[in-house]
């Protein structure tokens, strides 16, 4: 009989992953609403996505109401579905 060797796969670990810096600060005068288009454009990459916490680094409060506020101003047609042409 073979025996056969099992080897374990070490999983990659990101504890030591550097922290990313705020790239996009909100103020907390500033409102996050649909009507604020300027600062909408902000977290949407040029492909219309709307760009994830850990690289915009906001809270996770303030991403649910810009991820609602982007949502909506979609479908008003304020903002592109498709992407922003700049």
């Amino acid at each position: 009989m073979v025996k056969i060797k099992k080897t374990k796969f070490k999983r990659k670990r990101f504890g030591n992953r550097q922290r990313s810096t705020a790239k996009f600060k909100i103020s907390a005068d500033t409102s996050i609403d649909y009507k604020n288009l300027t600062l909408l454009q902000k977290f949407i990459n040029d492909r219309g996505k709307i760009l994830p916490r850990r690289i915009t680094d906001v809270s996770a409060k303030q991403q649910r109401q810009l991820v609602s506020s982007i949502k909506r101003a979609r479908f008003l047609a304020l903002l592109p579905t498709g992407g922003i042409k700049k």
